[in-house]
């Protein structure tokens, strides 16, 4: 009976100490610049969308895996269309964080795309 408490004890500390701490994980980079198109690119600010969602990556990544590059590949290959993740994701989030009241991002595209 010890010897399966002991061996269970063990299995736990293992597992505790194979898994990353929340802070050892790969955030990602701080700022990203995003493809724009004619209307110029996107300094998105990655970090402080982290911090504003509390970390919730699927809140974006949900529509794309988290990769550089990806968002143009998806566009390429027809898996996401031209302006879905700034018109699904981006905006309608700041909008409706406006709405309530919430101090938010750009809520138009002029106020991200920089010429």
């Amino acid at each position: 009976m010890k010897t399966k408490a002991i061996i269970l004890l063990i299995l736990c500390c293992f597992m505790i100490t194979a898994t990353p701490a929340i802070a050892e994980i790969d955030k990602g980079a701080e700022n990203l610049t995003l493809k724009g198109g004619n209307m110029g690119n996107i300094a998105f600010p990655h970090q402080q969308h982290q911090t504003a969602l509390k970390n919730d990556c699927k809140a974006c990544h949900d529509m794309f895996p988290q990769k550089p590059g990806v968002i143009e590949k998806y566009k390429a290959e027809k898996k996401l269309k031209k302006k879905q993740v700034m018109n699904k994701k981006c905006l309608k989030c700041h909008r409706a964080k406006k709405k309530e009241g919430v101090k938010t991002g750009p809520t138009s595209c002029s106020q991200c795309h920089n010429k």
